[in-house]
């Protein structure tokens, strides 16, 4: 095997560890939550804007940075987002109690620049690097593993390092992240640069970020309030406003930061959409778990992590096959019987109680699990092809920002449906201590209402966009843009 052949391998790796780093902190930190909360004594809000701050810095800057390394190239920038995020989590580690948990957030927004940075180069690395042997899929599934791998594994670390004290979960990152960005500067290859393309768009850039973030945050703000209303209205309004202007500059723009003629495309166009209503789909489940296990399942913390695992397990299983499948098969069936196949696990969802037994809730995670590793490898493998070599940071920085956006707005819709006619002293107690629900059979009959209409609604949008995703032209990797 010659150095070339190795390298798409070697590339793997370096993202993996990317991937296995962000999976773990993401599930580890959830386990560790109610340990933080008592450690800073911080308020149920401002914890879960710690959750939120990141996602919302991701979505927003995904694109923008996707563009850039279109222009600048993909390995430093890569590199950069692992030195960042590692940064910020030694910093996390020194939250002060004194600040109740907001210097917190703010230390999770510097980690969501640096998981920006890694999140709209990784996909674009691997299909860099696979891209000439027509294993694009395949590569993308592999990288799967590490996110599921991840997920098994930080339940385990959360719990085992918040006995020692909570701010080893944000520690823990650092010897990680410092190996991935000594490992990445070895051994990844300058791809994605144009040399000849110096002219960054700026203004769209600057629009987009703002606008997006601002929308983002007065819907969320909607569903977890900590302002006034009518900052709220501002936000939203001067968000919608301001991407309005972003549509303008970027229809007159030459080279702009992102090209909308992208969606001329009907494969991109349908598996864009498709990952934006799976996310909103999916987005809260694994939260609205967590509440329904230390609720009325009456689960700890840490057990009710270690009972979250069959959704790994099967996204680990399937994720990997599923990419080598669209290689030769192209992505329409494989995306959208996986969208069908987590409709059905949802489904189930929607009709558990807390006389439910394990092995059937097991059962239902294990389907949606195996149907989001049949969809997602193919799925994204189709948006990465379908694009040109020179786009294809930005064309990452689309699907990611898509799928952040439906994830953040997936919480901000089925957190108050599930939680808001319980009493804020039984939701403070499930989230810090589990152990059930106490003698609150009200609280217990609104959680379970609004937690199986949040799961119906989830039926709904998953079998819509099955649909959406039916209608994309029947293709293979092979068929996609060389290069």
């Amino acid at each position: 095997m010659t150095r070339d052949d190795r390298y798409p391998w070697v590339a793997l790796s370096v993202t993996t560890v990317g991937a296995l780093l962000a999976s773990i902190q993401s599930s580890a930190l959830v386990i560790a939550l109610p340990d933080v909360m008592t450690g800073l004594g911080a308020g149920f809000l401002t914890i879960l804007w710690v959750l939120l701050g990141y996602l919302l810095v991701t979505t927003a800057l995904v694109p923008v940075v996707g563009r850039l390394a279109d222009m600048m190239g993909r390995k430093h920038l890569y590199n950069a987002g692992f030195a960042v995020f590692t940064l910020a989590s030694l910093l996390a580690g020194f939250a002060r109690p004194a600040w109740h948990g907001w210097d917190l957030v703010g230390y999770r927004v510097l980690q969501g620049v640096g998981g920006a940075l890694l999140m709209a180069n990784s996909t674009a690395i691997v299909t860099d690097a696979f891209r000439g042997s027509g294993r694009v899929g395949l590569g993308l599934g592999v990288n799967q593993i590490a996110g599921a791998a991840g997920f098994l594994l930080g339940p385990v670390i959360g719990g085992a390092l918040a006995t020692v004290g909570w701010r080893w979960v944000f520690w823990f990152n650092v010897p990680i992240g410092l190996f991935g960005t000594i490992w990445g500067m070895m051994r990844l290859r300058q791809t994605g640069r144009n040399a000849a393309d110096t002219r960054f768009d700026w203004a769209g850039s600057i629009l987009f970020a703002l606008g997006l973030g601002s929308l983002l945050m007065g819907l969320s703000l909607v569903a977890f309030p900590l302002v006034a209303s009518w900052v709220v209205i501002a936000l939203m309004a001067g968000g919608v406003a301001l991407l309005l202007a972003f549509l303008r500059v970027e229809a007159r723009h030459e080279r702009p930061m992102m090209d909308l003629g992208m969606f001329r495309d009907r494969v991109f166009s349908v598996a864009s959409a498709s990952a934006l209503l799976n996310s909103l789909a999916r987005g809260a489940v694994l939260f609205i778990l967590i509440f329904f296990l230390q609720g009325p399942y009456g689960k700890d913390p840490l057990a009710a992590g270690f009972l979250m695992t069959p959704f790994g397990a099967a996204f680990l299983l399937v994720g990997p096959l599923s990419g080598a499948l669209s290689d030769r098969w192209g992505s329409r069936s494989l995306a959208t019987a996986g969208l069908l196949v987590s409709a059905a696990g949802l489904a189930g969802l929607a009709t558990v109680t807390e006389q439910t037994p394990y092995w059937v809730l097991a059962l239902w995670m294990v389907v949606i699990g195996g149907g989001s590793g049949l969809f997602n490898s193919p799925n994204m493998a189709s948006i990465m092809s379908h694009v040109r070599p020179d786009e294809r940071g930005m064309a990452a920085g689309v699907a990611t920002m898509l799928m952040n956006t439906g994830q953040m707005l997936s919480i901000a819709i089925a957190f108050p449906l599930v939680l808001s006619q319980i009493p804020e002293d039984v939701m403070m107690r499930i989230f810090l201590f589990g152990g059930g629900m106490g003698n609150a059979p009200d609280a217990l009959a609104a959680f379970l209402h609004g937690m199986h209409l949040a799961f119906g609604l989830a039926v709904a949008i998953t079998l819509a966009a099955a649909a959406v995703s039916y209608f994309r032209p029947r293709h293979r990797a092979t068929e996609a843009t060389q290069g």
